[in-house]
């Protein structure tokens, strides 16, 4: 029975890779990835050689029937997202639905755990997060409104992804709508200039302004009303 690996791989720091991850990475015969030019870097700096295979969310249904020939084939692969855990807020759970789908029990699928920018932000986050709400990134303009409403009103802690090009204005329109919110902002984490903004969302948001704006942003909300 082939099997099709799930591997988390770094957020950043290259050496935030588990022995499992590396080994599995020697022993498939292809590994499917967002951008070949991406995992590449990761394999140089482990001296691991293996085909590349590109599988993002622009692939066409061709390029899926591929992956799923492969897998018929008795090909063992690995999946890999440009950083992070596959399956979260990327294309791999789409292929993973499909592989379910298609071939069920004819192939195994294993998850080889990892870093998560998910999880790594939560960790530091000082805030109860035994439950949490989580919404990936926000949509840019459909419902968007309707959601962050729904982010100051939430009982739980409310975590989400977004750009450096929009992390600003977000802020600002959640602060708009409530202004009693504590939240943490996690950018760059586990790279070279990794910061953490804690306090009141006014507050972060002045001393974010203060600093350049590039990089992932991690954001974590917190509605402090009773």
């Amino acid at each position: 029975m082939p099997n099709l690996y799930v591997v988390a791989t770094p957020i950043g720091n290259l050496e935030d890779i588990s022995l499992r991850a590396l080994r599995i990475l020697k022993e498939v015969d292809l590994i499917l990835c967002e951008d070949t030019r991406v995992t590449r870097k990761l394999l140089a700096r482990y001296q691991i050689k293996k085909i590349l295979v590109s599988y993002h969310q622009h692939s066409k249904l061709q390029k899926l029937d591929y992956i799923i020939s492969l897998l018929e084939s008795g090909k063992n692969l690995a999946l890999v997202s440009d950083s992070g855990t596959p399956g979260v807020c990327d294309p791999g759970n789409e292929l993973i639905k499909e592989v379910i789908n298609r071939l069920g029990e004819k192939v195994k699928i294993i998850p080889i755990p990892g870093p998560s920018a998910l999880t790594c932000a939560i960790s530091i986050s000082g805030f109860p997060m035994d439950r949490f709400l989580f919404l990936g990134f926000l949509p840019k303009k459909r419902k968007r409104k309707e959601i962050l409403e729904k982010i100051t009103k939430s009982e739980y802690p409310v975590v989400f992804f977004e750009p450096p090009y929009r992390i600003l204005k977000t802020l600002k329109e959640i602060e708009s709508l409530e202004k009693n919110l504590e939240i943490v902002v996690c950018k760059e984490l586990t790279k070279k200039f990794e910061t953490v903004y804690r306090g009141k969302i006014g507050k972060v948001i002045e001393e974010m302004k203060k600093n350049p704006i590039k990089g992932e942003f991690v954001v974590i909300i917190r509605n402090l009303l009773e």
